[in-house]
């Protein structure tokens, strides 16, 4: 064998062997439905995959409907990672023939325990899908998270999971920050009103009534006899605050306010919350953590509770508009 084929025969032999290692490490497409899913999903990724969200800043996930362009990029995606319990209502056709074409399709919210969901006597015996209200519960979600991830890159299993323990601990210091500046609230004060049904389970994990306009999905309608209802108790509870959602009309919640001053009791806007989407991306509130620090600093501060204007981490650029 000659000197030129000899060297020939090595670089194939290193690119022949270079190959596996090369197709180990092409990070993994992930496509997530909401920015909370896909926050979690970063956290335990890392840099060993490349996740996006369909549905970004103020998107109804409730009414959602895939485009085109969403179909491809769903079918390109190596893991599809969903919030599930009919968040997206409108995508299920779309997800179950992804997943019949044999791609991942995991419903992250379906790792909380069945004891452990909210079911609203008005959601036809669905569960609620709104669980990452409460940090506590959404640390099933960063389970599921993890273990999808691990299923389609197992030489990153042990990634996923060193990750996935960093950000348990970070919603750990969340939950007890919630459960310590939502305490500060008055007793009569302890009542949240919002555009619809998306804080139950935040209500639930610290001890506050939540009372929604329109039921738990934005589909329902808001009745004037709800509304009514609503201008009663915040009329005789002295209830200071109410407040409009950023991926839902606040036309609802303008009512109250206006009905309250006819009966002579002033009622303010509390500040738009992040419901069923995050804040915008590149910004602290268009993280999971943001979004969740935003919410429960808002309510602490405008129904009388004691909370810093800076939040869980003094990053909050929100929390007084």
């Amino acid at each position: 064998m000659n000197r030129y084929s000899a060297f020939l025969l090595a670089m194939l032999t290193l690119l022949w062997t270079a190959a596996p290692a090369s197709a180990q490490s092409k990070r993994l497409n992930v496509l997530a439905t909401t920015g909370m899913v896909a926050d979690v999903a970063r956290a335990v990724a890392g840099e060993r995959a490349e996740v996006s969200a369909l549905m970004g800043e103020g998107v109804d996930p409730h009414l959602y409907k895939p485009t085109r362009s969403d179909i491809a990029r769903l079918t390109r995606a190596d893991v599809v990672l969903v919030n599930g319990l009919h968040l997206e209502g409108k995508m299920d056709e779309a997800f179950q023939r992804v997943a019949s074409s044999g791609k991942p399709v995991v419903r992250v919210a379906d790792r909380v325990p069945r004891e452990q969901r909210i079911t609203p006597p008005q959601f036809e015996g669905n569960d609620d899908p709104h669980v990452w209200m409460a940090p506590a519960l959404w640390i099933h979600a960063l389970d599921s998270v993890r273990d999808a991830l691990s299923a389609a890159d197992p030489t990153g299993a042990e990634t996923y999971a060193r990750n996935a323990d960093a950000y348990r601990k970070e919603l750990a210091e969340l939950d007890a920050y919630a459960r310590r500046v939502l305490a500060s609230i008055p007793g009569n004060a302890r009542v949240l009103v919002t555009a619809h049904d998306a804080f139950n389970y935040l209500g639930r994990a610290y001890s506050i009534e939540v009372r929604g306009i329109q039921g738990v999905s934005t589909e329902s309608e808001a009745g004037l006899k709800s509304i009514e209802e609503l201008v009663a108790l915040l009329v005789e509870r002295k209830i200071p605050a109410v407040f409009p959602e950023t991926s839902v009309s606040d036309r609802n919640v303008q009512a109250l306010v206006e009905g309250a001053a006819a009966r002579g009791h002033t009622v303010a806007l509390g500040g738009a919350l992040f419901s069923d989407a995050m804040g915008a991306p590149g910004t602290y509130e268009g993280t999971y953590i943001g979004m969740i620090d935003h919410n429960v600093t808002l309510i602490s501060r405008a129904l009388g509770g004691d909370a810093p204007a800076g939040g869980f981490r003094g990053k909050l650029t929100l929390a007084q508009r």
